[in-house]
């Protein structure tokens, strides 16, 4: 359960097995079935997510009723509502499971620990908090200047483990286009190839 973890510290920077022994302690295992929530709008979010497996995704609801969604995480991403979690402020997300799901949970004191007492941790977390912000802001620049179409292959290409697990409204809704938008520039994908 926890290699893949390892595996994704590991990759950032070198953790002795003795540490990583101790950071096991810290996690809450859960699991979800496909469409129950981790997070729902208005709760405070209260645990980091490192996903084991499975796959969820954060959104948000407009006033229309339609959904925005922000991200996806499948195996060996991190979810929660970073705002949320660290302001203790009801959060404005959505988070539920697309299918069934295995989480690691860390719940903020337990985190805040970690990175004090395992050095290697603190630069683990910082290098992933620094990659998100870099990614969300690329996002929302990419999002105010990028065509549908571009935004269709910067998913196909953020999110290649879950082309073929996440429904085509799900997909549209983040690139942020209509179904019928998204089934025209697959299809003119699929004659250019």
């Amino acid at each position: 359960m926890f290699n893949l973890l390892y595996k994704k510290i590991s990759a950032i920077t070198p953790v002795n097995e003795e540490e990583f022994d101790y950071f096991k302690t810290f996690f809450i295992l859960k699991k979800l079935r496909k469409r129950q929530y981790f997070l729902q709008e208005g709760d405070v979010c209260k645990y980091q997510a490192f996903v084991v497996k499975g796959l969820l995704r954060s959104y948000t609801i407009d006033g229309k009723g339609s959904d925005h969604i922000l991200q996806f995480a499948s195996e060996g991403w991190w979810m929660a509502d970073l705002s949320s979690y660290l302001t203790n402020d009801p959060s404005f997300l959505n988070i539920n499971a697309l299918e069934d799901v295995e989480l690691l949970l860390l719940t903020r004191p337990k985190w805040e620990q970690a990175m004090k007492e395992i050095p290697a941790l603190e630069h683990y977390f910082r290098i992933i908090i620094q990659n998100h912000l870099v990614s969300t802001q690329k996002r929302l620049l990419q999002s105010l200047a990028e065509t549908a179409e571009e935004k269709y292959h910067r998913f196909l290409a953020t999110y290649p483990e879950c082309v073929q697990r996440v429904p085509q409204h799900m997909v549209a809704s983040y690139v942020g286009v209509s179904r019928e938008t998204l089934s025209r520039i697959r299809k003119q994908a699929a004659e250019r190839k």
